[in-house]
């Protein structure tokens, strides 16, 4: 058997090439966007594709299944219940995909989506067992999938990871993030065991309401562009341009400057965290775009004026800025510390929802409040 793991650190997803030594066919189980890498393993060693299996259907990265199966005739596999627009294997619970040699058993494992499937890896010429199981979202290093859209659900999950903690000890566990949105606690390794996940991950050793409580908790905010790279993935939209693929640096206004900067320079303020942390405490005069939706909302945002996005720390209004950079925006700045250091500061926060004021309000009234100038300057 030959087995590798990608891992994609702009979304902290992995994806899984398995092949058959002997037969030489191929299998990618949540293929990424960019489809060069498996490509090229394949010519090197001589395998042909004949699956494309996603877990699910993705809704913070485009697969590449439909790329792999143009360049190579592979068949995209996902569960029965996945709900898209373009032809496949749908697979259930119990199915084994046959690999020369191996055999990849699907279990579905739903919670995160309904339509989630884990794949046991099983080479019966050396064991009868799986050695393997790559888990998709359910099961995750140190955590579980998230199951706050899609369709998911917290009982499910709660039973589907117990279905998986059931296997033995020996079963390495690959996950399909080892970073990122997916969940909460994940501790960045790419890969654990069943023994070990039984035994320390803080998540399944929870009884079932207290798992199910957790999970109703509070959840990470909803990926970068998730509206248009899950809508991409049913193949009701053609926004492969909606996947983040650069990490350029991105200029950022330290809180201290800030005022002085906006005074000047009037920037489209744009804040890209969920409805109601805006709700809670916003920036006053700030424009709401959610992360999640900013690929579709690109027409709210304007191109002929400095534009500085603003979250609750830095953290997504720097990737939010750096997609806009990738979409051609020229005079984009992230707001270093977000609205967390700005409330800090002691500058005005507004607390109404609905349409925000005129920027040049906002503008003014924090630079009054700062005691700045018309000529200060920023660094």
């Amino acid at each position: 058997m030959y087995f590798k793991q990608f891992l994609d650190e702009h979304c902290g997803c992995a994806s899984y090439l398995i092949a058959s030594r002997q037969t030489r066919e191929a299998a990618v189980v949540d293929p990424a966007l960019d489809i060069e890498p498996y490509l090229a393993i394949a010519a090197e060693r001589g395998f042909r594709f004949r699956y494309a299996v996603d877990t699910h259907v993705h809704a913070d990265h485009i697969s590449g299944a439909r790329k792999l199966r143009e360049a190579t005739g592979a068949e995209i596999c996902l569960h029965e219940s996945a709900r898209v627009r373009y032809a496949l294997r749908a697979v259930k619970d119990g199915d084994e995909l046959p690999l020369g040699q191996l055999r990849l058993r699907i279990v579905h494992t739903p919670g995160h989506r309904p339509e989630l499937i884990s794949v046991l890896v099983v080479n019966p010429p050396r064991s009868p067992e799986p050695s393997m199981v790559l888990t998709g979202d359910c099961l995750l290093v140190g955590d579980v999938g998230r199951p706050d859209f899609g369709g998911g659900d917290a009982e499910a999950q709660q039973r589907s990871v117990e279905r998986l903690l059931s296997l033995p000890d020996w079963v390495a566990v690959f996950p399909g993030h080892f970073e990122g949105p997916c969940g909460k606690g994940m501790c960045g390794r790419p890969s654990t065991t069943i023994g070990f996940e039984r035994l320390f991950n803080p998540m399944v050793r929870l009884d079932a309401s207290a798992f199910v409580r957790a999970l109703g908790g509070e959840v990470p905010p909803r990926p970068l562009n998730m509206v248009a790279i899950e809508a991409t993935n049913r193949g009701d939209a053609d926004a492969f341009w909606a996947m983040p693929t650069v990490m350029d640096s991105v200029p950022e206004v330290a809180i201290a400057h800030a005022p002085a900067y906006i005074q000047r320079e009037r920037p489209h303020l744009l804040d890209v965290r969920e409805p109601s942390e805006y709700s809670a405490g916003h920036i006053p005069g700030v424009a709401l775009v959610p992360q999640a939706e900013l690929a579709t909302r690109l027409s709210e945002i304007p191109q002929d004026r400095p534009v500085l996005t603003v979250c609750a720390a830095g953290a997504r209004s720097l990737r939010a800025a750096q997609f806009l950079q990738q979409m051609g925006y020229t005079n984009v700045r992230s707001l270093a510390g977000g609205t967390s250091g700005w409330a800090a500061a002691g500058l005005p926060i507004d607390k109404t929802e609905g349409a925000p004021e005129p920027t040049r309000r906002i503008v003014e009234s924090a630079w009054t409040h700062a005691g700045v100038h018309e000529a200060a300057t920023t660094h």
